[in-house]
């Protein structure tokens, strides 16, 4: 008897595409009855429809952005203004929070947010989410206007291919983010999206903490080791040979993987595991706010991960990172010629580091922690990366209050 078998990848894109033919049904079927409503109505139907659209819609991923979110939630509950908030993390901690003004919904994950997320119906939509409209999140015509808001200071061309193309407006935390978009968009022919500095609301929270915090007095160095996922990282480039090399210095070691390596790395993250079992002066740290860590290392050692800037521009410490040999094929990094600026910065924030630095590695951080002087280099980069400080919940929320009677002035 002949039997057949679906790999995982094929029978999730099955479903996928079976999906999105349900998708297309109900939006046939609702459009449909919009328009009888229309016609039994003289036109009174499609008013009312509009008048039950969400005047402003907020949407994460993952529970790990509520630091970004948080402050925009909690400016809108400032002004008494009602915002809807929206999330695919069903543990995610703004579902616990006392709003009188924010509406919080855990939507589900997977196929069943994208078809509660196709079929939004709202004024301003804000997301830190890439990829609106290139695969299986499309544009809702419900929606008016789409808003990408940044999550970090480091760069625009770092997501995938298309990732904010089919946004409206973007909302970034520096003018060198601007120079990014307006340069993808020259290459790709597109229509200038409506582009605004308005800084970044994970620091300035972050900011506002360390006002009021002592940084530990370390008895030895503590050096954490963050990298980031995928097989440009240096996990896959060097994996327990640098760990190695760390753990031989005789400080305190704190691994902190990018959360996405639990999943896309997951061979190399359990080998390392078995490897190194947590004890005195090896520590992993997995922790939703990275916060406490970052205070507590003496310096970062990492690869072109995004917290470089967390580290240097709000701590104000250095980092030794690995040679960025990023493979962009697949991002809108492939589109500029030039190295991104985030590169280009290195090494005026830290130092470069690579195998042959594995040799003698403590007398390399020994001479980046007492000898280097990256203080200039760390002022400038924030200056070009981190703008608006203090104002960015505000800046934010003006923003979507402004484009959503921009739209219906025009409506």
């Amino acid at each position: 008897m002949m039997q057949l078998y679906i790999d995982p990848a094929t029978g999730s894109m099955l479903f996928s595409i079976i999906v999105g033919i349900f998708l297309a049904a109900a939006f046939f079927v609702r459009m449909l009855f919009v328009k009888i409503k229309f016609l039994v109505s003289g036109g009174r139907g499609v008013k009312n429809d509009k008048k039950n659209r969400i005047p402003y819609l907020i949407y994460s991923d993952d529970k790990r952005y509520a630091n970004v979110f948080v402050p925009i939630l909690n400016e809108f509950e400032k002004r008494g203004t009602d915002v809807t908030f929206w999330t695919s993390s069903v543990d995610d901690p703004i579902l616990a929070m006392d709003y009188r003004h924010v509406h919080a919904e855990y939507i589900g994950k997977g196929n069943k947010g994208i078809v509660k997320l196709n079929s939004a119906a709202a004024g301003v939509f804000l997301a830190t989410t890439p990829g609106l409209d290139v695969l299986q999140w499309k544009r809702s015509r419900n929606v008016d206007c789409y808003v990408h808001v940044l999550h970090a200071a480091d760069t625009c061309a770092g997501y995938r291919m298309f990732g904010l193309d089919f946004y409206d407006a973007v909302l970034v935390s520096g003018s060198v983010h601007v120079d990014e978009i307006r340069l993808l968009e020259q290459k790709r022919n597109l229509a200038p999206k409506d582009v605004r500095v308005v800084g970044l609301t994970y620091f300035d929270t972050v900011y506002e903490r360390l006002a009021g915090t002592v940084r530990p007095d370390n008895t030895k160095p503590v050096i954490l080791l963050a990298p980031s996922w995928g097989p440009s990282g240096l996990l896959h480039r060097y994996g327990s040979r640098i760990i190695d090399s760390l753990v031989a210095t005789g400080y305190r070691i704190v691994f902190r993987p990018h959360p996405q390596s639990y999943t896309a790395d997951k061979e190399i993250i359990d080998e390392l595991r078995r490897k190194y079992p947590e004890s005195d002066d090896f520590e992993w740290n997995s922790d939703n706010d990275n916060f406490d860590v970052l205070n507590r290392a003496d310096l970062l050692v990492t690869d072109f991960s995004g917290i470089i800037f967390d580290f240097t521009l709000l701590f104000g410490k250095p980092v030794m990172y690995t040679s960025p040999d990023f493979d962009n094929g697949v991002y809108d990094a492939a589109w500029i010629e030039e190295p991104l600026w985030k590169f280009k910065v290195l090494p005026s924030i830290g130092c470069e580091i690579d195998e042959k630095d594995f040799e003698d590695m403590k007398a390399r951080i020994d001479s980046v922690i007492e000898g280097g002087d990256y203080r200039e280099g760390i002022q400038k980069a924030g200056e070009l990366a981190w703008q608006n400080r203090g104002h960015a919940a505000e800046s934010i929320v003006q923003y979507m209050i402004d484009a959503g009677q921009r739209k219906t002035t025009k409506g």
